[in-house]
């Protein structure tokens, strides 16, 4: 492992023009779309989604409206997430009647605060003697760390420091409260998030004692005795969440000290939270044996409780982690917000340690969970993301009932919607990294790129159609630099070629490295053979044993009952069945490459047939098995979808 004082920067997000059709589509229609329909749902202003009462609690804990709190404990941190997206937003392009709406909340969260810094509307509503006093369930530090990230992000796209003030001025309250000396909270965060977002305000506003603090959640975690169970006793109240309590300290990632931990448990999303968290810390701190734990817990999770498409989550008691190569498709959860939580700490460990192996985790995630977070009107979404739905199943079976076949408009917990609004539109800043002259190519997304070493500005442009196919062309600028491609493990066959003649180069760790004294205009073609595949999953993976999955690119590809009809349970697929590809145009979920493939099918018994006989069912059905990319599914209507097919 490289030295962790070493690594990559990433490019700054005003520095990467998305151009291009797909990713600068999804931003445009988040900026559109998304974020003025999500404002509606804050504001209690959208028919057909459910009630959020986020913007009502700011105005009554701001004095502004009388009423009762309303949602969640953490409802606040909804409104936190989109005021982050809307920054992203404002980077790309400006937008006035967006920035006033921020600027407006702004003003309202500013009048919320209290003398002393604290800001959470729940305890300012329902009675501020109980602030602090549950730390595993009331979210307040993760509403804290959610609103500093947003406080972070919209000062630097506009240069405003009002929600930076506010939010420093709550680090402020954190550090007076929390901490090892006498008279402090020997406590920590039940759903962790503040840690990075301590760590991001640390960077801009170069305050020791919040890297301290955050170091401190760190490292006080999991000692013994167990600070939730002490918290508990003297409270002398039922939890907010009981069902959470099942799973023990695990479920909050504090059965043990962080560093002793070798498995990734409990509620997913907070796992891959606090992952990133440790991560940050053991970067600035150059703590080698936390970093070692932070490789030992992703490799856990990437290796053995990830499912094929990037989700994570086995269970939906607890939202959790269950043990490795437990990957239920039809009771996952694999929460959309998980997924995101895995980019964040993935990409804090690829500017570490640059690994190709790496980037395809970012990009599993990304295509495949993410994107199918939402509609195409992107005004649904998915909190659950299964890998196979029987809609019976849903409605009539309490252990599927959480697995949706649509999108809801939205959630009474809504924080996947806000949350991939900010992921998508901060896609550039994952796309790029440099040190010094070499510039790393993660993510090929069409783009035109700059970054500044030496006081030098070096430009290039990056035009490709990727996802849909291979062919990424870049165009350079003048200058000395190593450009690195990353080069997918699924891309057996490609070419390069540096000003239209082939070009052999090394790969290391997973990227190409080219290197040139390049003119202003010269060119790297890479060329990616994206041909359908079959993928199969580790014996040990007991759901998917005698079952293939298909995939294109970084694309996993599902059946769905709008193209093949229902029982898609009982279709097998010939072991050495072709796979063809071709361009479809649908009205309803656009331009994509649909997959087909020979399949047999059992035929469906009339519903006065014998429940058991023995007589075996014969597989007597040829039908052409038609597949579409997994994250447009569920936009044609209610219906089976499955990822895994039996083969034969």
């Amino acid at each position: 492992m490289k030295d962790i004082e070493n690594g990559l920067k990433p490019f700054l997000l005003k520095n990467v023009a998305i151009t291009g059709d797909f990713w600068s589509g999804e931003i445009r229609n988040i900026y559109e779309i998304m974020l003025p329909y999500q404002w509606q749902v804050l504001n209690d202003q959208a028919a057909d989604a459910a009630p959020s009462g986020c913007m009502r609690n700011f105005r009554i804990a701001a004095g502004m409206e009388d009423g009762s709190f309303y949602g969640m404990v953490f409802q606040d941190s909804d409104l936190a997430k989109w005021i982050e997206a809307v920054a992203y937003a404002l980077t790309a392009a400006p937008n006035d009647e967006l920035e006033k709406k921020a600027d407006e909340a702004i003003s309202i969260i500013a009048r919320a605060q209290q003398e002393d810094g604290y800001l959470d509307t729940y305890f300012i509503i329902n009675g501020l003697d109980k602030r602090w006093t549950d730390l595993r369930d009331c979210h307040e530090l993760y509403c804290a760390g959610h609103m500093m990230e947003a406080a972070v992000a919209y000062y630097e796209a506009t240069g405003k420091r009002d929600l930076l003030d506010v939010m420093y001025r709550t680090a402020q309250h954190l550090i007076s409260v929390f901490g090892p000396e006498k008279g402090k909270i020997h406590g920590y965060p039940g759903h962790p998030e503040v840690e990075l977002a301590l760590m991001r305000m640390y960077h801009v506003i170069k305050d020791k004692d919040l890297l301290k603090l955050a170091k401190y959640f760190i490292d006080e975690r999991g000692k013994q005795p167990f600070f939730f169970e002490e918290e508990a006793l003297k409270r002398k109240e039922k939890p907010h969440f009981p069902a959470n309590t099942r799973l023990g300290m695990k479920y909050f990632q504090s059965h043990l000290p962080l560093r002793e931990q070798k498995t990734m448990e409990g509620h997913s999303v907070r796992a891959l939270y606090l992952l990133s968290g440790m991560i940050d810390v053991a970067k600035e701190t150059q703590d080698q044996e936390l970093m070692e734990a932070c490789w030992t817990l992703y490799r856990n999770v990437t290796e053995k409780r990830m499912y094929v498409t990037g989700g994570v989550g086995s269970t939906h008691v607890g939202e959790a982690f269950t043990c490795d190569y437990d990957l239920p498709n039809n009771t996952v959860y694999a929460e959309t917000c998980a997924s995101i939580a895995l980019i964040f700490a993935a990409y804090r460990l690829l500017n570490i340690q640059p690994s190709g192996k790496i980037t395809d985790v970012i990009e599993r995630a990304l295509y495949n969970t993410c994107l199918a977070g939402k509609a195409s009107d992107d005004k649904h979404f998915f909190y659950v993301n299964p890998l196979e739905v029987i809609p019976e199943l849903s409605s009539g079976n309490p252990d599927c009932e959480h697995v949706l076949p649509e999108r809801s408009a939205w959630f009474g917990c809504a924080c996947c919607p806000p949350n991939l609004a900010r992921l998508i539109c901060s896609i550039g800043s994952y796309a790029y990294g440099y040190h010094e002259r070499d510039i790393y190519v993660h993510l090929y997304i069409s783009s035109k790129a700059t970054y500044m070493v030496n006081d030098e500005e070096f430009a290039f442009e990056v035009i490709t159609e990727y996802p849909k196919d291979g062919k990424v062309l870049i165009r350079t600028g003048k200058g000395k630099r190593t450009f690195h491609l990353h080069m997918p493990s699924w891309c057996k066959n490609y070419s390069i070629k540096v000003n239209g003649k082939s070009c052999e180069c090394d790969i290391e760790d997973g990227y190409a490295e080219i290197d040139g004294e390049w003119e202003r205009g010269d060119t790297i073609e890479l060329k990616m053979e994206m041909e359908p595949r079959k993928v199969y999953a580790n014996p040990a993976v007991r759901a998917d044993i005698h079952c293939v999955s298909l995939a294109r690119g970084p694309l996993v590809y599902c059946a769905e009952e709008a193209d093949n009809g229902p029982g898609l349970f009982r279709i097998r697929v010939p072991e050495n069945a072709r796979v063809l590809q071709c361009p479809v145009e649908d009205p309803q979920i656009g331009r994509f490459i649909q997959l087909t493939m020979d399949a047999v099918t059992i035929s469906a018994l009339g519903v006065d047939a014998s429940l058991y006989t023995e007589e075996k069912p014969k597989e007597d059905v040829p039908i052409q098995l038609k597949l579409v990319p997994y994250y447009l599914w569920a936009n044609r209507g209610r219906g089976e979808m499955r990822v895994w097919i039996a083969e034969q």
